[in-house]
């Protein structure tokens, strides 16, 4: 593939709804067809380690961070030749755990402060062709080894989903139907092909 930038490729959603085996998929299916795909993520792994709050604990200064490094992983890629860029988690991403987060704990944060944390995820969107949102489905069963509260999970599921429509943000919405999973699969795939074609 070229191009004179990477196509980027973002998802975001509630954790445990197949965000990075989607993006594994996209990107088996990429190199397979000649390209160099380069996949973000462990993000929220990687703010633990760094000793800031996760999930119903996150806060405007994890958020931020999150963001951030989201940014500089991304600039990474690129510099490092990815022709293909998938995001394990967007930016916007972040903004839905916050703002589940703040409800899950009945608090709120300055207008400000959120008005600048949303501005600052805004920014990154136009470098995007493509964002999938994945959909929560509660009869899947989450492994074991996660002890996530049920309710922080629908909760981020309901804000990403507030967020991204509340925004005019155009997304794919990827149920765990193996149907949509492999509509969003070729999706990214065509998308990909047709800019190597440009």
């Amino acid at each position: 593939m070229t191009k004179t930038s990477p196509v980027r490729i973002g998802v975001l959603g509630a954790h445990s709804t197949g965000k990075t085996m989607l993006l594994k998929r996209i990107e088996m299916e990429l190199r397979a067809n000649g390209a160099t795909p380069v996949r973000t993520g462990r993000i929220g792994k990687r703010a633990a380690l760094n000793g800031l709050p996760k999930m119903q604990h996150h806060t405007a200064a994890s958020t931020e961070w999150i963001i951030t490094q989201g940014i500089a992983d991304e600039i990474a890629a690129a510099a490092q030749g990815a022709d293909v860029i998938l995001a394990d988690r967007a930016p916007h991403d972040a903004i839905s755990y916050l703002n589940a987060a703040l409800e899950f704990r009945g608090e709120q944060i300055h207008r400000l402060e959120r008005n600048r944390l949303l501005l600052l995820a805004s920014t990154q969107l136009p470098k995007y062709d493509l964002l999938l949102a994945t959909v929560l489905d509660p009869t899947v069963p989450v492994e074991k080894k996660h002890d996530y509260d049920p309710r922080y999970r629908a909760l981020v599921d309901q804000h990403t989903h507030a967020l991204l429509t509340g925004e005019e943000i155009p997304h794919l919405r990827v149920t765990s139907a193996p149907e949509s999973q492999a509509h969003a699969v070729t999706r990214a795939l065509e998308l990909c092909l047709k800019e190597a074609a440009v």
